[in-house]
């Protein structure tokens, strides 16, 4: 059985890859991620906002006329919550790349161009084979435009291009007004890579403190839907390499996305909840599916089931909206 793919030029053994997570904070979980099958990891991400000061300055800065509404002081980090520093982040992806003999992804979590992204060389440096440029970013200016917001995705992709040549995979959100075109003009950009989807994190508020707090929710299964259908709209549309993350826990959830034509699916929701060894879970009921349906290897199941052959993608999509619409309509009555 053939579970090898191929995701920004590298060759990795299976499509199973763990997405930035906490799970990569230490050496250890590193070495048992890649033990339990692991195929490839993006390590926690570096934000830009570490690199761009340091940590008193930015304590300074986030606190810096706050008092006015006090409440919002517990929106942001304390700098000593930051798992690791920019130094010390380059001795981690040294560490890891000692430790396993699988590719490490640095990852940089970033909402602006600035000189932050010159640290991009160093993380080659350290001996990062790739590089995940997670754009977190949500406008909120009311005099913001749409074209504007793009503008700010393209300059930090080619700013980072600009200092590495190692290949960059772009992690972004599906906001766009037209994600197609979004695409394509990242692709066009040099990203080898597009990453479908980034989850924003909303915060909560505590009604009895009054305060502003982050309530991170683990995804479930539907949150692959979204990516789902976009990987099956871009593949053999784009160069890049297409990596799908949100809601994938089980094999039958890495089957469906390459068959929509993902190169990769990414893992992190589920190894949380059900610990390390769930890699090697999937990877089993991922062989056991293959044998039974004749499958020999996971080029055969790529794309297989996606857009590329549709002349009309849109056309195609409104059909499966009315057909949905209409057999849940069918069903009521």
């Amino acid at each position: 059985m053939d579970l090898s793919t191929n995701y920004l030029g590298l060759k990795l053994r299976t499509p199973l890859v763990v997405s930035a997570s906490p799970l990569s904070e230490e050496v250890d979980n590193i070495k048992r991620l890649s033990d339990a099958g692991a195929a490839a990891i993006v390590l926690y991400s570096l934000f830009e906002e570490q690199l761009r000061q340091d940590r008193l300055e930015l304590n300074e800065h986030l606190q810096n006329g706050t008092d006015s509404f006090a409440e919002a002081l517990s929106y942001f980090p304390e700098p000593d919550e930051y798992r690791l520093g920019p130094e010390e982040y380059l001795k981690h992806i040294a560490a890891a790349k000692k430790a396993v003999n699988i590719p490490i992804i640095a990852s940089l979590n970033a909402s602006s161009n600035g000189g932050w992204t010159s640290y991009a060389k160093q993380i080659q440096q350290a001996g990062a084979d790739a590089l995940e440029l997670n754009i977190y970013y949500i406008p909120t200016s009311l005099e913001l435009t749409g074209t504007e917001v793009e503008l700010t995705y393209l300059d930090i992709l080619k700013a980072v291009k600009a200092e590495v040549t190692i290949p960059i995979a772009v992690k972004l959100s599906p906001f766009f007004s037209s994600f197609a075109n979004m695409a394509k003009r990242l692709d066009q950009a040099g990203a080898n890579g597009l990453v479908l989807f980034n989850r924003f994190y909303q915060p909560d508020i505590d009604l009895e403190t009054l305060e502003v707090k982050p309530d991170i929710l683990l995804s479930t299964p539907m949150a692959m839907r979204l990516p789902l259908r976009w990987i099956a709209l871009l593949h053999g549309r784009i160069n890049a390499s297409l990596a799908a993350t949100s809601g994938i826990h089980r094999a039958s959830d890495v089957l469906k996305m390459l068959m929509a034509g993902a190169d990769v699916t990414m893992l992190c929701s589920t190894l949380l909840r059900h610990g390390i060894p769930k890699i090697t879970a999937i990877e089993r009921d991922l062989i056991i599916w293959m044998k039974e349906h004749d499958y020999k290897s996971v080029r055969q199941l790529k794309g297989s089931i996606s857009q590329e052959n549709c002349a009309e993608p849109a056309a195609f999509e409104r059909a499966q909206y009315m057909k949905a619409i209409c057999s849940q309509m069918n069903a009521i009555v």
